[in-house]
């Protein structure tokens, strides 16, 4: 018998089965983890770009938006002053001064005046530090070079010629242009070269000044150094190799962040550069770039991202659209090279693939021996954490065969026990949290609108005291020569009556025939001078008792700063109010007057602050003028001559106790919607700039907190409105609250 012995069987050992796989595992892992690395590096360097350079455009947005709004705001200041009359152009260096005090509060380059009639004076940094102020005489053959440029002390006054220089006013783009366009504008950059001062290359902004008749009275201009925006973005962190700088429409560079200027001086002269001209290579590159990918940049309307390679190199580019309401069109562009994050990553991603294989070495080392006792407990670790991470508060951890497990397992379990404490603690905190901050909202909501009602209620009574005190003082330098001429014209009348009976009495006496005595007299139409003579007395009288009947009533309006009650009579108010506003109840040339109807009834005198009842009534008044001028503008000169604008003024007295003033106009009246909130601070459906929504809302607590009355608005679609005033002829704390019954 044969006995074959039996074949060996070849197999596996169990430490190559159980390393194997975990070997394979961690090295897909490590190297999964290492690619997602890499990956989510790079991502977050194109992340992290992209936030750079929207928050680096965004910062130079902001700082063109801030800055260049300076020069707007000071020359529409300064051509206010002149309107006002606040500064009197005729005195050149008074204005010069005046701007050269502007210049030490502005960081301008140069603020101007040209005038219409060829003169002008202006403040300015020709040297970035000194501030000099200029006067310009009109240039003539005989005085070429007409412009003195003076050196000033410390309070702006002119103390010496520094230098003569010949500026053509009229002629100049600077006076032009805006004249041109009729409205505040940005002139096109101007440069200008003197080897006696650094470059001058300003973007330069003009607004033209026009008197009450529509007369043009000059150009104010304010410029600013374009250096300063290359300043600015120099010091933006951009990193060291990006750049960022701004462009017109046309390629022209504005300003940059290199240490290159964007201009050059060649035979005494600045000349611009465009991008692509740029001596600085990354901004000529990626203008060049630029200029490929989009060559008509007038295209641009919103913000273009770009990635774009030059000399071997990627950059990313962002492109941002800049514009204002004046004229200016530019585009912001930033530029960062991907070298700047990437290099980094490089290093990193090298470190974490030599860190990967170590850690790969170690692990399977490592999880050769522990894997079989480790594996269950922390699974069953991991199940309990999803749980709880999922809201299942109430899981708890099971112990296991290995000690520090177990210590792990109870410090779980107790760490679990105090989560679920915290938040129902934290829920019961956060919602008596949300509580108290929505009651401390409403509370700062309510105290901000009574802040914001008061502020505006007294910038409104400052500009009616301001404007009562300015019609007093006119009224009373208007009424003492009035006075004076008319006291006089009845004494001229009386001595011309003399003369003229002595002329009769001596042609009675000697009425013998001279001819030369009857020749001066046909010469000098005695008859008719003798004739007229009276009738333009009697017009000179006529005239001034006019002129002193305003005077009055621009007294009686003006009575703003009156701090008690005084006994008024209520129609002299309202005429001093209706005299006041004459200019936009007359004949106009696009419509006929607005027809006044006053339906006065015999008002006793009547106790109130004659200023803010003045006030009231001008308040109440405009809204109606406003409102007829809105309603003619769509009607025809003969629609309106058919049905006339009219405003009724009835006045009368109620209860024995009250006066009434009802102001009604037949215009398109208003809806239910706006009636019910006219009164409300801040309410207004005027345009912006043509209301603030306070006067109806000042008006009402003059009227019922100030007076203790009464003010209601009624008011019908297609008809027209009326306010009604109910006032207390005598204020007593017995008529407090005690309205007629008709209103109430």
């Amino acid at each position: 018998m044969t006995i074959h012995s039996s074949s060996k069987v070849r197999g596996f050992p169990l430490q190559i089965v159980l390393i194997f796989p975990f070997v394979v595992q961690v090295f897909g892992i490590v190297g999964l983890v290492g690619y997602l690395s890499f990956k989510n590096g790079e991502k977050a360097v194109n992340n992290l770009a992209e936030r750079l350079m929207e928050r680096t455009s965004s910062e130079v947005n902001q700082h063109l938006d801030a800055y260049l709004s300076i020069p707007h705001k000071v020359i529409q200041i300064n051509a206010n002053a002149i309107r006002m009359g606040l500064l009197d152009v005729r005195d050149r260096l008074k204005v010069g001064k005046f701007f050269w005090h502007e210049m030490q509060a502005y960081d301008l380059t140069f603020i101007s005046l040209n005038l219409a009639t060829g003169e002008g004076t202006g403040a300015g940094r020709y040297d970035g530090k000194t501030v000099t102020i200029d006067d310009n005489a009109i240039k003539t053959p005989n005085l070429p070079k007409n412009t003195k440029t003076y050196l000033t002390d410390n309070d702006g006054n002119p103390t010496q010629v520094m230098t003569t220089s010949t500026w053509d006013t009229l002629n100049e783009p600077a006076y032009t242009e805006p004249v041109k366009a009729g409205k505040p504008i940005w002139v096109r950059i101007y440069t200008y070269y003197d080897p006696a001062y650094p470059p001058y290359i300003v973007a330069s902004a003009g607004r033209p000044v026009y008197d009450v008749s529509k007369k043009l009275i000059g150009v104010v201009g304010a410029e600013i150094h374009l250096l300063k925006l290359s300043e600015f973005l120099q010091k933006l962190n951009v990193s060291r190799f990006g750049q960022v700088f701004i462009i017109e429409r046309d390629g022209m560079l504005i300003a940059n962040s290199a240490q290159e200027k964007p201009f050059t001086a060649v035979n005494n002269q600045i000349k611009r550069l465009k991008a692509i001209d740029s001596p600085n290579p990354v901004v000529q590159g990626i203008a060049k770039q630029l200029q490929q990918r989009i060559p008509d940049l007038q295209s641009i309307s919103n913000t273009q991202k770009l990635k774009v390679n030059f000399q071997g190199e990627d950059f990313y580019v962002h492109i941002v659209p800049w514009r204002d309401q004046h004229g200016l069109d530019w585009l912001v562009v930033v530029g960062i090279p991907e070298k700047t994050y990437m290099g980094q990553i490089h290093a990193n991603t090298q470190i974490s693939i030599l860190l990967c294989f170590m850690a790969l070495i170690v692990a399977t080392t490592i999880g050769i021996f522990t894997s079989r006792w480790i594996v269950r407990p922390i699974w069953r670790l991991n199940q309990t954490t999803q749980a709880i991470a999922f809201g299942d508060l109430e899981q708890t951890l099971q112990q296991s065969n290995i000690q520090e497990l177990n210590t792990l397992a109870h410090s779980f379990n107790h760490m679990a026990r105090q989560l679920r404490q915290s938040f129902i603690a934290l829920e019961n905190s956060n919602a008596e949290l949300e509580a108290r901050v929505e009651e401390r909202t409403v509370e700062l909501k309510t105290a901000l609108s009574e802040l914001q009602c008061t502020q505006a209620q007294v910038v409104q009574s400052e500009k009616m005291s301001s404007l009562g005190q300015l019609v007093a003082g006119i009224a009373h330098e208007i009424n003492n020569p009035v006075n004076f001429i008319h006291g006089n014209i009845t004494h001229l009348d009386e001595y011309t009556q003399n003369l003229l009976q002595m002329i009769y009495l001596y042609q009675e006496r000697h009425s013998s025939y001279d001819p030369q005595i009857q020749a001066f007299a046909e010469e000098i139409e005695l008859e008719f001078l003798i004739e007229d003579l009276q009738k333009m007395l009697s017009s000179m009288k006529m005239g001034t008792e006019r002129i002193r009947s305003i005077v009055l009533s621009l007294r009686n309006f003006s009575r703003m700063d009156e701090a008690e009650f005084k006994t008024v009579d209520i129609h002299e108010g309202i005429e001093s109010t209706l005299l006041i506003l004459q200019h936009r109840l007359k004949d106009r040339p696009e419509h006929p007057a607005i027809i006044v109807i006053r339906d006065y009834g015999n008002l006793p005198q009547v106790e109130c602050y004659p200023g803010q009842l003045n006030q009231v009534l001008m308040n109440i008044l405009v809204n109606a003028i406003d409102a007829l001028d809105e309603v003619n503008t769509k009607r025809t000169y003969q629609q309106i001559q058919e049905n006339p604008s009219q405003i009724t003024i009835r006045t009368s007295v109620t209860n024995s106790q009250w006066v009434e003033i009802a102001i009604s106009d037949n215009a398109q009246g208003m809806p239910q919607s706006v009636q019910s909130r006219i009164f409300d601070p801040f309410f207004t459906t005027k345009p912006v700039g043509k209301g603030t929504g306070m006067g109806m809302a000042i008006s009402y607590q003059i009227i019922t907190e100030k007076h203790y009355g009464k003010l209601q608005c009624f008011s019908t679609l297609g008809q027209g409105t009326q306010f009604i005033i109910q006032l207390p002829i005598r204020q007593q704390t017995d008529t407090v609250g005690e309205f007629p019954k008709q209103l109430n």
